[in-house]
């Protein structure tokens, strides 16, 4: 979340954005929706596009600002502010960090469950942001955090994620460095503040407590929340059409990724610039020499042109799914 008045605009950063984020959605089996969606969400309010410019508010009319969310109940400011980047690389560093969150939260749930946790998380964060402010301002008689501060962008949002992702894992990762999972976002928080001019403290520090209430509350609460149903119900309605015309027009999709057969089934082989575990089945880039899923060794996996050999002692059997996603999360949580 930056703290800005006025943001000028750099270039040339969307078009790597968008090929890294088709590049890593490719060879994923599991493409997930949300992440995607909040992605192009952030980056079409940033180009304002002809056809949406008329109907998008302007970044003025947007900005987070305590004092005047309470003196005018703007609940535009609200809510609007967290998509609104006041330049490229603002953006594009944020929407990195969302396509590496969203892809692990999302696979780790059901879309409608992510979708509404970001929901939640997105209100939690803002709303705590303004209340330290106003807190600040009464009791310690600070102004600048509810007068003065103005403030975009997606990153109290990110922070919250963060939280909850950290809270599947026992270490994590901030800037290469090795951290219990319990104080990552705290080590974070600390070094983005002092290396990043600008950034809202106060934002960021809303979203990790966000992250802390979220945990707190999923914790005690038995089954789905009431917007999990309402998205899971909503889309629901939207994929009848889609089933309809599946239904009326049959097509098979060939599987080039992920678990599953490809082409003639064998294990290990590599097609199209993957290779096959031999332990877990999943597809990973050649360029990679350990499992991205369960960090089975590719040499493990067979010999040098792909073809399989018997599995180790190490990793006979198959793996249950969710050992292979706290494996990956050990991996990849950071």
């Amino acid at each position: 979340m930056a703290r800005t008045r006025n943001g000028p605009r750099s270039n040339g950063m969307l078009p790597l954005l968008a090929l890294h984020a088709a590049s890593e959605y490719y060879r994923l089996d599991r493409k997930p929706p949300v992440t995607a969606g909040l992605i192009a969400a952030n980056s079409l309010i940033y180009l304002r596009p002809a056809f949406l410019d008329p109907i998008l508010p302007s970044l003025q009319e947007v900005w987070f600002n305590p004092h005047l969310i309470l003196k005018n109940g703007d609940l535009k400011r609200f809510f609007l502010s967290p998509f609104y980047h006041v330049g490229e690389s603002h953006l594009v560093y944020n929407m990195l960090s969302l396509l590496w969150k969203g892809i692990q939260l999302e696979n780790s749930m059901d879309s409608a469950e992510f979708a509404s946790m970001v929901a939640v998380l997105l209100g939690m964060s803002q709303g705590i942001s303004l209340l330290i402010s106003k807190s600040l301002l009464a009791f310690f008689d600070y102004e600048w955090a509810y007068y003065t501060e103005y403030s975009v962008g997606f990153s109290g949002v990110l922070f919250a994620m963060k939280v909850v992702l950290n809270s599947q894992t026992e270490n994590s990762y901030v800037y290469g460095i090795p951290i219990p999972s319990r104080y990552a976002a705290w080590a974070e928080l600390a070094l983005v503040q002092f290396l990043v001019p600008g950034v809202s403290f106060i934002g960021h520090l809303g979203g990790i407590l966000a992250g802390l209430v979220y945990i707190q509350l999923r914790g005690s609460y038995n089954g789905s929340d009431p917007l999990t149903v309402i998205i899971r119900g909503l889309t629901g309605v939207l994929k009848c059409p889609v089933r309809f015309l599946r239904r009326m027009f049959p097509f098979r999709r060939r599987q080039i990724s992920g678990r599953g057969p490809i082409g003639g089934g064998q294990r290990g082989i590599s097609v199209s610039g993957f290779w096959r575990c031999h332990a877990c089945t999943y597809e990973n880039s050649a360029w990679l020499d350990v499992c991205e899923m369960c960090s089975t060794n590719r040499t493990a996996t067979g010999s040098a042109n792909g073809m399989a050999s018997p599995r180790s002692a190490h990793y006979s059997g198959d793996l249950p799914l969710e050992e292979l996603r706290r494996r990956r999360m050990e991996r990849f949580g950071r």
